[in-house]
């Protein structure tokens, strides 16, 4: 380890930033997928009943057709589970909300309502890790709804069309793609695992060694829940074991694996913080470079993501007993699965997780927004609770952030709403040719930047109450426009003010866990009769400590009001899991051990 001493920090207010978080980033790798799949998800329904003469019922198809847009990133055997689990999500808010309406007209209830839901829909999201877009669609339909004339008998034909077109979300999510590239996020993963270990070797630092850890970590786990294994998903194997190998490589080991480094001992020397790279014997041909070459590993990933043959690297002395030993895990996993993932679930919405507070801050600051801007005479003041919902990211500073791209895109949308208004007017076409293009728009654009895709959703937001009737042009705009303002402004201050001190808590949890794990590497490192399979379960439950430990760390080094953090606890914690990383790939072959000496 480093002998650079780096105190804990100890973060309490921190200065904002104004530019950084307005800044444009590359589109993502799969944009397209989401994109395409709710444009066709919305166009189905919205078509069908453009045919009935029935567009005022499109709010409620399009709570069914928005499910379309989770799940990309998972195989499909998981994906077809996690769309469903969604549906009904959306069902469910989407039930409450409608019943409540028909039940009450007190505004206080049905805000008290829509800050419930939307503090519930935070957390489980949150919980399950379901990814992108995350809990503000479900916020979204479930406010919107609130506020949506509605009589309890009409409830049953409403919640049938969200049921009916999830089903076809369903469909086009996962049918449809599955038929068309049966291993597509499989290969999506691999070349994103790949394209991080060129990053690595190409810039070796602690930064792009996180990241690649990061890479590895969920092209093994996408490959492991994908299903049986296929020629196709074993070459993949082969490719993550590659990159897995150019990751470890960059890691100096002592010869006696465990007992060296691997142990949590080491020297300035040593340290992987520091960028150094072991020029260990290449494992793609055993005596060259070839899979510390960042252009081939960008090649192959290029490779990997079309659609043609996945490539075939040069047999690594380790592959075919890696690959040996990932059967015997996931032979061994498939069982324990689903309560071990039930068991985590359980753990996070328990007593003491940190995902409490930021639930309390949904609940507090969607209150709060919704009566101020109810207060300001707004009549449905849904759009201030969804403002407020989608501003609490993991900690008060990415809050901040979120609060800025909300606010700037919205305020752009609004205009772009006022500019297009006058075109959707001219007919039920022209109405559903424009929100088609704003939902295909908002996926392209929302990856390069949160307030980007704002530009194009808050349109589309605006245009579905059209279907139900025109309304006033200045007062849909002018509420939007006081919305947005009180809903940012009180979400983030209840932000400030519910402070989350449970982060440095998940810091310290985290630590601990990485250190069992790691610990329980070098035993099985040192147990002479180890299974392959116990040395890739090790391996993997490293990674993934590793993995949690740096999430931990980021959240809670951009939160307030919290105890130190224990910064050199954690970086010590990161060099040692790393060199027991790289231990692990010398025991089982897949890099060649670092010289007697010690030297890198």
């Amino acid at each position: 380890m480093s002998d650079t001493t780096i105190p804990s920090r100890r973060p309490s207010v921190r200065s904002l930033p104004l530019a950084g978080p307005l800044r444009l980033a590359r589109p993502s790798d799969m944009w397209l997928k989401p994109a395409t799949s709710v444009v066709v998800a919305t166009a189905i329904p919205n078509l069908v009943l453009f045919s009935v003469d029935r567009l005022d019922l499109v709010m409620y198809t399009m709570a069914g057709s928005l499910c379309a847009l989770y799940g990309h990133n998972l195989p499909y055997a998981r994906r077809a589970r996690t769309v469903v689990g969604v549906v009904l999500g959306m069902l469910a808010g989407l039930a409450v909300s409608l019943v409540t309406a028909s039940l009450t007209d007190s505004v206080a209830v049905l805000i008290a309502v829509g800050a419930l839901l939307a503090a519930g829909q935070k957390l489980l999201c949150d919980a399950t890790r379901i990814g992108p877009p995350g809990p503000v669609i479900f916020s979204f339909v479930s406010s919107a709804s609130l506020f949506a004339p509605q009589r309890l008998g009409q409830v049953p034909g409403h919640l049938a069309l969200t049921l009916g077109a999830g089903a076809v979300s369903w469909l086009v999510t996962v049918a449809g793609p599955a038929l068309i590239r049966r291993e597509g996020p499989e290969r999506q993963a691999t070349a994103r695992a790949l394209n991080a270990a060129a990053a690595y070797a190409a810039e070796p630092g602690h930064r792009t060694r996180r990241a690649t850890v990061a890479a590895v970590h969920a092209a093994w786990q996408t490959l492991l829940a994908a299903g049986r294994p296929t020629p196709v998903r074993r070459a993949l194997e082969r490719l993550v074991v590659h990159a897995e190998a150019t990751l470890s490589a960059g890691a100096p080991v002592a010869a006696g694996g465990a007992g060296g480094p691997a142990a949590g001992t080491g020297s300035p020397a040593t340290d992987p913080a520091a960028g150094t790279v072991s020029p260990a014997t290449d494992p793609a041909a055993g005596t060259g470079s070839v899979a510390a070459d960042p252009a081939l590993l960008r090649a192959w990933a290029v490779r990997t993501r079309g659609r043609g043959p996945v490539p075939t690297p040069p047999a690594a002395p380790g592959t075919a007993a890696e690959l040996f030993g990932i059967d015997a895990e996931r032979a061994v996993l498939r069982p324990a699965a689903a309560g071990a993932a039930r068991r985590a679930l359980l753990r996070r919405l328990g007593p003491g997780s940190p995902l409490l507070p930021v639930a309390a801050r949904t609940l507090v600051g969607c209150a709060l927004a919704g009566s101020l801007s109810a207060a300001a005479g707004v009549g449905r003041p849904y759009w201030a609770i969804v403002t407020a919902a989608s501003l609490y990211q993991a900690n008060v500073t990415l809050s901040w952030n979120r609060t800025l791209q909300r606010t700037l895109g919205n305020l752009l949308g609004v205009l772009v709403f006022a500019a297009v208004l006058p075109v959707t007017r001219t007919g039920p076409p022209a109405l559903i040719g424009c929100c088609l293009f704003f939902s295909f728009a908002a996926e392209a654009l929302i990856t390069r930047n949160y307030w980007l895709g704002s530009v194009a959703v808050t349109p589309m937001a605006l245009l579905v109450l059209e279907y139900a009737g025109s309304h006033p042009a200045g007062e849909l705009i002018g509420d939007r426009v006081l919305d947005t303002v009180i809903g940012a402004g009180v979400g983030f201050l209840a932000a400030v003010l519910v402070t989350n001190r449970r982060a440095a808590g998940r810091v310290e949890s985290a630590l601990a866990a990485a250190e069992l794990a790691r610990l329980h590497a070098v035993q099985t490192l040192a147990a002479p009769r180890s299974t392959r399979a116990a040395l890739d379960a090790a391996r993997h439950r490293l990674t993934g400590s590793l993995v949690e430990l740096r999430e931990a760390d980021d959240a809670a080094a951009g939160e307030w009001w919290q105890r130190a953090l224990p910064q050199e606890e954690v970086l010590a914690a990161e060099q040692a899991g790393h060199r027991t990383l790289a231990a692990t790939a010398t025991r089982q072959g897949l890099i060649a051990p670092a010289p007697e000496n010690g030297a890198v």
